[in-house]
């Protein structure tokens, strides 16, 4: 059976801008602008934006 064409991904979109950042991206993120230091918890993290 094969993929109905609205489900596939088009060639321009795999490389999308994406909105939300993973656990480990925010803590990097957080620890370039000294926001994070070792030994904070990872739960709980401040709101984050990704970087423009």
């Amino acid at each position: 059976m094969s993929q109905h064409s609205s489900l596939r991904a088009a060639a321009g979109t795999t490389g999308a801008k994406r909105s939300v950042l993973k656990r480990f991206e925010r803590v990097a993120l957080l620890k370039d602008r000294g926001q994070w230091k070792a030994g904070d918890r990872v739960t709980g993290l401040r709101k984050t934006k990704p970087p423009v």
